[in-house]
């Protein structure tokens, strides 16, 4: 199976989406789940124009966190540069591999693995 590698500069904040892998939501706050529909309603909202900012308020409690804050359950990110690798045959880069990209990239990483 041949492996592509697709890089993509957005110009704004972009959720990086892990399409079908999402499972749950947690308030980093509060502790409650938090429903995927408004989850949703949010990445929908926000598609074309991407995120002025990650504040928002929680739908649970009304605290006040960011999105990147949140606990999801399978990682998900926000970005304005992002590297999609499609089909790598292998579920997770590990540590080292991860640390070597931040490292050439100057930049943290996050890994975030999607099912589309």
């Amino acid at each position: 199976m041949d492996v592509e590698i697709d890089m993509t500069w957005h110009d704004a904040v972009t959720a990086v989406d892990r399409g079908d892998n999402l499972e749950r939501i947690g308030c980093p706050l509060c502790r409650a789940s938090i429903d995927t529909e408004w989850w949703g309603d949010l990445l929908e909202a926000h598609c074309d124009d991407g995120f002025a900012t990650l504040a928002t308020r929680t739908p649970c409690c009304g605290g006040a966190t960011t999105l990147d804050a949140l606990d999801y359950d399978w990682p998900c990110g926000f970005a304005r540069f992002e590297i999609a690798v499609w089909n790598p045959e292998r579920l997770w880069f590990d540590d080292a591999e991860l640390a070597a990209v931040a490292e050439a990239l100057g930049h943290a990483v996050r890994q975030v693995r999607a099912r589309v």
